[in-house]
């Protein structure tokens, strides 16, 4: 069968500035369209020519002019580039976004842009699914613009110290101290969207509240938004608990991956079974990724594929 012939495709994109953006830093995001469609892109000053198959190049101009919109808009980065790639040059004029004081984060999935709108409209939210897909970003990101709007009082972060046993008066300092290390992730989010002076003042004002998920026993949160991050550590009992505690004018978003439990073998985890539990209450959504929804480097998304293909090959061993 004779090989299909090359053609060239020339976006001009304006300016210098704007051509340096759409290159990247060491011409990434070329380097990912290239490999992606199978296309040489020649960068020239204000204009790239695209030379390749007539289908990949086609669809490697489509993105390079929908970079040009979001340029002309916001800064953008690799992982950008990467979702317009997975996800079709079309979708960033109908992804969801959240703005905060330091940024605005726009979806990068389906699935990212239907969590970021369930977070919009309804008062309890599960994101599940394996790390790196922006469970915990993106409703911290959420979190703090409200915060910041004044239509909440208070966030609320807590998660289960299942590593620690919740015994956390046998670990040294004060309540902070104990639970800081638990809570990083949700930390450097915030200083993400909030100057560090601000996240601050509101976590010595208690406008940021510290909670481990063993002392919120008895409580009714009202004006707040509750994040439990790393739900798949939470028991049965737990996670019944956390959720009742939701009060008036309150918000709660419950994130995890149900395949990386650190409970003890045998033990159901809180998540999936409130998973299952709460499927058919039309109130709450329950918002499912997928490695494909990987949006950290994409390494990361590979290494969860080869997880999951190790352990189906596993299950189906006759030894295991």
């Amino acid at each position: 069968m004779a090989k299909s012939k090359n053609t060239t495709l020339t976006v001009d994109v304006g300016t210098t500035k704007l051509a340096q953006m759409l290159a990247g830093p060491h011409h990434a995001h070329i380097s990912e369209l290239e490999q992606e469609f199978d296309v040489v892109i020649r960068d020239e000053s204000t204009v790239f020519k695209i030379v390749g198959p007539v289908n990949g190049v086609q669809e490697a101009g489509l993105v390079i002019k929908a970079l040009l919109n979001i340029a002309r808009t916001r800064d953008f980065n690799t992982d950008d580039v990467i979702a317009l790639i997975r996800h079709g040059a079309d979708t960033e004029h109908s992804m969801a976004s959240i703005s905060t004081r330091k940024k605005t984060l726009v979806a990068k999935t389906t699935a990212q842009s239907e969590y970021i709108r369930a977070i919009q409209n309804r008062e309890i939210i599960f994101g599940v699914g394996p790390a790196g897909t922006g469970k915990t970003y993106l409703a911290t990101a959420y979190a703090a613009s409200q915060l910041e709007a004044g239509n909440i009082d208070r966030i609320i972060l807590t998660r289960p110290a299942v590593e620690a046993g919740e015994r956390l008066g046998f670990l040294p300092g004060d309540m902070k101290e104990k639970v800081d290390p638990y809570l990083r992730p949700l930390y450097d989010a915030l200083y993400d969207m909030l100057p560090p002076e601000r996240v601050e003042r509101a976590i010595e004002s208690g406008a940021i509240e510290i909670a481990p998920l063993a002392f919120m026993r008895g409580r009714t949160l009202s004006n707040a938004i509750i994040l439990v991050d790393e739900a798949q550590n939470t028991t049965s009992m737990q996670m019944k608990m956390v959720l009742t505690r939701l009060g008036e004018n309150s918000k709660m978003i419950i994130s995890g991956d149900p395949s990386q439990t650190d409970l003890p073998s045998g033990q159901i985890s809180g998540l999936k079974e409130a998973v299952g539990i709460l499927k058919d209450v039309q109130e709450i959504s329950i918002i499912k990724f997928t490695n494909k929804d990987v949006v950290r480097h994409k390494l990361v998304g590979k290494i969860v594929e080869a997880y999951d293909r190790h352990k189906a090959n596993y299950s189906k061993s006759p030894d295991s």
